[in-house]
């Protein structure tokens, strides 16, 4: 299943830049390499982009979170979804590599869709308890539009995680992503997760501070 939607993605970088807010600098959205997503992604990579206790700390954080207690939905997702445990209401995982998402082992359904080209959730309204997004924000170019469909998708009272830390592949990640700071990078996730309309928007550094290793940071907020 993938979403196609008429438009080079230049266009979609425009549209996306005017329509988020106005605080969105020109050229925000912008990357360095704007080919087709499909090509950069054909390649299946099954390893992890973090290390092991940043990925401990997703997997703590889904689990004080709820997220495995009902039916979730895994945004730009791979061959593993770093979860404490099956789902109890099943596990959707939605990305653009067909050999990582069937790979993955708790997943009881794979979508395939690129959502640089098309935003829209190809789901009902409310249809999922939790969603999440690990390591992958840093790459949209209409996050807000996304995340709005997540709020869409959302049952009351669901929530949304995103987790990232400070290691991208630099020439898919949007400009303004590269031009910051840490700190930014979580007000730029604040921002996308308020702007979508979501409330009470939490974040944290959810690993101790080690030399050479990653660090993992969290926003998440629940729908109204």
């Amino acid at each position: 299943m993938k979403e196609q939607v008429d438009g080079s993605p230049e266009v979609a970088l425009r549209q996306d830049a005017a329509m988020a807010s106005q605080d969105w600098p020109p050229g925000f959205f912008y990357r360095q390499d704007e080919s087709d997503d499909a090509d950069f992604y054909g390649p299946p990579r099954l390893v992890t982009h973090i290390d092991d206790s940043a990925i401990a700390a997703v997997t703590e954080l889904y689990d004080e979170l709820g997220v495995p207690e009902g039916r979730v939905l895994d945004l730009m997702s791979s061959w593993v979804s770093h979860l404490p445990r099956k789902p109890a209401g099943g596990l959707v995982v939605l990305g653009m590599n067909e050999v990582e998402l069937r790979a993955n082992p708790l997943a009881d359904r794979v979508v395939l869709q690129d959502l640089n080209v098309g935003t829209r959730l190809p789901f009902d309204d409310a249809s999922f308890d939790a969603v999440v997004c690990c390591v992958s924000i840093d790459y949209l170019v209409r996050p807000v539009a996304v995340l709005r469909e997540v709020a869409r998708v959302l049952a009351p009272g669901g929530v949304v995680a995103i987790t990232f830390s400070n290691r991208c592949f630099p020439t898919k990640a949007v400009r303004g992503w590269l031009a910051t700071d840490e700190r930014g990078r979580v007000a730029i996730v604040r921002a996308y997760l308020e702007q979508a309309g979501f409330e009470r928007v939490e974040t944290a550094l959810r690993t101790a501070p080690r030399p050479c290793r990653d660090p993992l940071y969290a926003a998440w907020a629940r729908s109204a």
